[in-house]
């Protein structure tokens, strides 16, 4: 089992068009590279309680709160790697704990199993999320394609797009493919931008230049929100 030490960072994000999508990578060019994966898709199951205590809090923005999510890049398989994170954000900072295990071991892992582990504080952790939360289980399936992109000088400086973003509250497998409810309109992206200083100047100029305004955005907040205004449409409907 691979572990990921904690880091921190601010997360600023943007929900943009295609046209300044493409504006954004040509003045990208030059001053960053993007990964290795190039263009990728991203699954995620969202862990939770019965009530969806975990995202109700979120949205509430409190100064401190948390998240669960199991990712894997691409659908995965039994012997697919995937990772267990507890995400949790101070004062507009994030902060990751992130484990590592094959898919075909993670309902062992969520069920209290013991597997092998080099940093058992990590674990601890993680463990102790998961059982402070009372059945903690996947809520939420979530995906997109995802292009990340870094600075040539600063290696912790970050940006994604991600397009084409999915949710479903059923089939609830990182291995169950990619369908469902479609979060953003077809031509719209989330642009986020990852620091552990501040923006730099050529992206703050150009970003006022263009009218793009920091905006506070969930995913997996937004999602929770339509799958409850579609319950209660149906209830009203219903009753």
């Amino acid at each position: 089992m691979a572990y990921k030490k904690v880091f921190k960072r601010s997360e600023i994000k943007y929900i943009i068009t295609k046209s300044q999508y493409l504006l954004i990578c040509g003045l990208l060019k030059d001053r960053m590279h993007p990964d290795e994966y190039g263009k990728s898709v991203i699954c995620n199951l969202y862990l939770d309680t019965p009530d969806f205590l975990l995202i109700r809090r979120s949205i509430e923005k409190p100064v401190y709160k948390e998240k669960l999510r199991v990712r894997s890049y691409g659908v995965a398989t039994n012997d697919t790697p995937v990772y267990l994170e507890l995400k949790k954000k101070f004062k507009g900072v994030v902060y990751k704990r992130r484990v590592g295990l094959l898919n075909s071991q993670l309902n062992d892992f969520l069920d209290g199993k013991d597997l092998p582990c080099d940093n058992k504080q990590v674990e601890k952790e993680i463990r102790y999320a998961l059982n402070f939360y009372k059945d903690v289980k996947p809520r939420m399936f979530l995906s997109y394609v995802r292009e990340a992109f870094y600075g040539n000088d600063d290696k912790d400086f970050r940006i994604t797009f991600d397009s084409n973003i999915i949710w479903r509250d059923y089939d609830l497998s990182l291995s169950g493919g990619v369908y469902g409810n479609r979060l953003l309109d077809e031509d719209t992206y989330l642009m986020e931008v990852k620091t552990e200083t501040a923006i730099p100047m050529w992206l703050s100029a150009f970003l006022s230049q263009h009218k793009i305004f920091k905006q506070s955005f969930s995913k997996y907040g937004t999602a929770y929100t339509r799958l409850m205004l579609d319950k209660n449409k149906k209830a009203a409907v219903s009753a």
